[in-house]
């Protein structure tokens, strides 16, 4: 009768923990070639084709063209516009010679000068109006137009019963303009509303407006 050894040990049995640790690591490499895949997709996805690439650069060179021909004719239009206001600060400066040349000629009238001194003066005036006149350097006609504050520079006001409110009825300083810009603006007295001794307006026909109780 045979009987087995007690000392003989039966095989060892496999390790739960062991398999579970081996089945995660298997799942993590199986899953991050997954997800490599994955991202490999999505950049082959992503990535533009040679055409989408020659419409964008088509795009591009377009607007540079754009840009380039828009700031072409702002420069010109800037150009344009330094030429012809390019007289406008010494014509400035020419309109105080007119002024004096003025006043000169007022003075030698009022003094009873002789004719030919204050003709002499007077022509030399006139050859100046002209040469402003070639570079459109323009007088401003103010009296008896409406006050324009872009035109007119009112430095006092003057009771009139003959022209309406608001309306030019002396020009101290002739204005000038070049083109559609004041070289200088007229200085002018205004005409306001004239009132009687008491304060109550005076019509057009010189009544007066009967007080309201």
């Amino acid at each position: 009768m045979s009987t087995t050894p007690a000392d003989e040990n039966p095989l060892p049995a496999d390790n739960p923990d062991e398999h579970e640790a081996l089945d995660l690591d298997s799942a993590e490499v199986d899953g991050g070639q997954h997800e490599s895949a994955e991202e490999g997709d999505q950049n082959e996805a992503v990535e533009p084709s040679p055409e989408s690439q020659l419409a964008d650069a088509r795009q591009h060179l377009l607007r540079g063209q754009a840009d380039l021909e828009n700031y072409q004719k702002r420069s010109q239009r800037e150009l344009a516009e330094q030429k012809r206001y390019a007289a406008l600060p010494l014509a400035r400066e020419l309109l105080n010679v007119t002024d004096n040349l003025k006043r000169a000629i007022e003075a030698a009238v009022e003094a009873g000068e002789s004719e030919q001194l204050v003709s002499g003066v007077h022509m030399v005036a006139e050859q100046l109006a002209m040469i402003l006149s070639q570079y459109d350097c323009l007088m401003i006609d103010a009296k008896g137009q409406e006050f324009d504050p872009n035109l007119h520079e009112a430095i006092g006001q003057v009771p009139s019963q003959d022209h309406p409110p608001g309306t030019v009825v002396q020009v101290t300083q002739v204005g000038y303009r070049m083109h559609d810009r004041v070289v200088r603006p007229s200085q002018v007295l205004v005409a306001v509303a004239s009132t009687g001794a008491a304060g109550e307006e005076i019509t057009d026909t010189g009544g007066k407006e009967e007080p309201t109780e």
